[in-house]
């Protein structure tokens, strides 16, 4: 609540994302308590910018229907390929008319891909952001389901778009971001 108080007017928020991914690591429904508190103590604060949880799982029913029915802007995560997306766009539209950004996607082993995703995305209208963009610290180069113990560079990054060195990992990639955001 302090946060939210802090910045609650401040116009470098876009919108606040209360709970990633609520029911993850097989808790399933044990998260619809803190996810109601979490949006009971988002609109006591009241900010200026939308409150949102983004749905991940439709197998976590519950928990999916509360976070779009109580969320202000649909978020959503997606690492499904063109076929998954699209039908995931369409189950959410066709249970709500607010609009949506989706906060994750593009994983390279799972066949979502900027080429693929991107285009789908700009066609709907659908806000979205990377959340891997240079690896490092967070070693989103690596899938969640593939260790690699040795800590070597996998054949197939699972994120990110550029080398600590600034050179991208695949340039026809940065190309497709280039053209379809026009920058």
């Amino acid at each position: 609540k302090d946060i939210l108080a802090s910045f609650s007017n401040d116009k470098r928020i876009v919108l606040w994302d209360l709970y990633n991914e609520p029911g993850n690591s097989g808790y399933g429904n044990k998260s619809m308590p803190l996810l109601e508190k979490a949006f009971e103590w988002g609109r006591e604060i009241n900010p200026s910018q939308p409150l949102s949880a983004g749905v991940w799982n439709w197998d976590l029913k519950e928990l999916s229907d509360y976070q779009i029915q109580h969320s202000d802007v649909i978020t959503y995560h997606n690492y499904g390929d063109s076929a998954n997306h699209t039908w995931f766009i369409d189950t959410l539209r066709s249970l709500t008319q607010k609009p949506l950004i989706c906060t994750e996607y593009m994983a390279r082993t799972r066949n979502s891909l900027f080429k693929d995703i991107m285009p789908i995305l700009k066609r709907e209208n659908i806000g979205a952001y990377n959340w891997g963009l240079v690896s490092g610290k967070t070693n989103t180069i690596y899938a969640w389901d593939t260790p690699m113990p040795d800590g070597a560079e996998p054949k197939l990054w699972f994120h990110d778009i550029f080398r600590k060195d600034g050179s991208p990992y695949k340039p026809e990639e940065v190309e497709v971001i280039k053209n379809l955001t026009g920058k």
